[in-house]
């Protein structure tokens, strides 16, 4: 059996990235992938409908690729980023392209497990929610959810002291100076990390218990 971990986010090694991988690391009895979508080139389904015939996406891109391991996966664990309030774009894109999979009651993702994971400057629980979404439309049972706080790029940007728009006024008030103190940071949310390995651990015995039909 073999869980899949997807992290949406743009950004190698993001928040995201680390809460899907702190997911897998809760795993047992299970093999586990993990896969960034950072610099992979995916776009939207274009509603061509060439995949209703034999459920195979005919839009040439990255996604191609990740499509065996998605239909050879038992179990997902998808996370995404909260941008603008809703799901980060790459994120959508690779979702919308589970389409594929729906024709003629196609059964390559449904019946399989899932975990939802959101991240976002104040937390992820809009993402969650919309990844919930994308599985009940695929028949994917979803295990759990978590969402975590990251750092919005007003943090690194160089203006986030300054820019009266950004994420550091809008959540502390103009004439913050930012701090390692008051960055977010995924190790400063030990009771995430904890979650997150039950979850991990929830999916691995749900999965196992499925394989026995029970």
């Amino acid at each position: 059996m073999k869980v899949l971990g997807i992290s949406g986010s743009p950004r190698k090694g993001s928040t995201t990235d680390q809460l899907v991988l702190a997911v897998l690391s809760g795993v047992e009895g299970c093999d586990t992938e993990f896969v960034s979508l950072a610099g992979r080139r995916i776009g939207p389904c274009i509603a061509c409908l060439g995949c209703v015939d034999d459920n195979v996406c005919k839009v040439k891109d990255d996604m191609v690729a990740l499509r065996s391991q998605i239909v050879e996966a038992d179990a997902y664990v998808i996370g995404g980023a909260n941008y603008f309030s809703t799901l980060n774009g790459l994120t959508h894109v690779f979702l919308e392209r589970f389409y594929q999979f729906r024709h003629q009651e196609g059964k390559a993702v449904a019946g399989k497990l899932g975990v939802a994971v959101g991240v976002g400057g104040s937390n992820g629980d809009r993402v969650v929610d919309s990844i919930k979404t994308f599985f009940q439309y695929n028949q994917v049972e979803c295990v759990g959810g978590l969402s975590a706080q990251g750092p919005a790029c007003c943090f690194t940007c160089g203006y986030g002291e300054t820019c009266k728009v950004g994420a550091i006024h809008m959540f502390f008030g103009p004439g913050t100076k930012i701090t390692p103190e008051m960055t977010p940071d995924l190790e400063k949310q030990r009771d995430k990390l904890e979650q997150a390995k039950g979850l991990g651990l929830a999916l691995s015995q749900r999965l196992r218990r499925f394989a026995a039909g029970t």
